[in-house]
């Protein structure tokens, strides 16, 4: 992608893209500025679109099925020769034909997206990480296609970097997800550990509730740690500061985790702007 304002339209759907993105995803967001310009644009669609999807099922909305179908629809016109008006998806289909991004991943992440429309609970963490897999394995290998094109030894670094992220999520979010009507952590791991959905719906901590979290807390590093390999693969030093940045950043959060003592009900785990920016400064000294 030469120039990601080639045209009105086309400079209309980065924009659109650039704000939601900085509206959404501040982590990200203020990382991003390190990519060079068509890249960071690339990663502004795909995000966009992915947020898109995710809305649609976690934003108490009328037909959270029905608008994940219309995503679903959109995607497939992008990859299709029919003309399409919408902006965004203008865009992205100038992204996803310019880094070759395979329309099978976003069909993935849909997936998982509707995993969440019928799926509460997961048996165990062969359920869980499928469903993660999709959720943001997938993201891994669509960024991959646009940081470091045909990088076939970096793939299954970047998809653990995905699952590294999500269960991140899960572990921070267990209280939102809940009053959802959904659990995530695997309900084999719960019964090891003898926590109940008693205890998560109480949202009082416990030395049994504690446990678990560690044991889930570790299982997170070591993603994130099988993913370092990979990450020093990528052959453009703006791309790899950039996702070594989301690295650092997002594994922080289990840091926050475990200040708090595991307590995921009393205090929701996030990385304030100045430890943001010691990260940041931190990286680049080490370069």
């Amino acid at each position: 992608m030469r120039n990601p304002k080639k045209s009105p339209s086309l400079n209309a759907g980065f924009a659109e893209a650039k704000a939601i993105t900085g509206h959404s995803a501040k982590t990200f967001y203020s990382a991003s500025h390190f990519l060079p310009k068509e890249k960071r644009y690339a990663a502004y669609i795909v995000y966009a679109v992915c947020r898109a999807s995710d809305d649609a099922v976690d934003i108490n909305i009328s037909s959270p099925a029905q608008s994940l179908s219309r995503i679903k629809e959109n995607i497939a016109a992008v990859y299709s020769d029919e003309s399409i008006n919408r902006q965004l998806l203008l865009a992205l289909r100038k992204t996803v034909k310019d880094y070759g991004v395979p329309k099978e991943y976003f069909d993935e992440f849909i997936a998982g997206m509707q995993m969440d429309l019928s799926k509460r609970r997961y048996k165990n963490f062969g359920e869980l990480y499928d469903y993660s897999y999709k959720a943001a394995g997938v993201i891994g290998l669509i960024m991959l296609e646009i940081f470091d094109r045909h990088n076939e030894e970096a793939k299954d670094y970047a998809v653990a970097l995905g699952i590294a992220m999500q269960l991140t999520n899960i572990i921070r979010d267990i209280k939102e997800d809940y009053l959802r009507g959904r659990i995530y952590l695997p309900a084999q791991e719960m019964e090891k550990f003898a926590v109940s959905e008693t205890d998560i719906s109480r949202g009082i901590m416990n030395e049994s509730l504690k446990r678990l979290l560690e044991f889930q807390v570790r299982r997170a590093r070591q993603y994130y740690t099988d993913s370092e390999k990979g990450i020093k693969m990528i052959h453009d030093a703006r791309c790899r500061f950039v996702v070594r940045a989301m690295k650092e950043m997002y594994e922080a959060q289990l840091d926050e985790i475990e200040k708090n003592d595991y307590n995921v009900f009393s205090k929701r785990a996030c990385v304030n702007g100045f430890k943001k920016t010691g990260i940041l400064l931190k990286i680049l000294l080490c370069r």
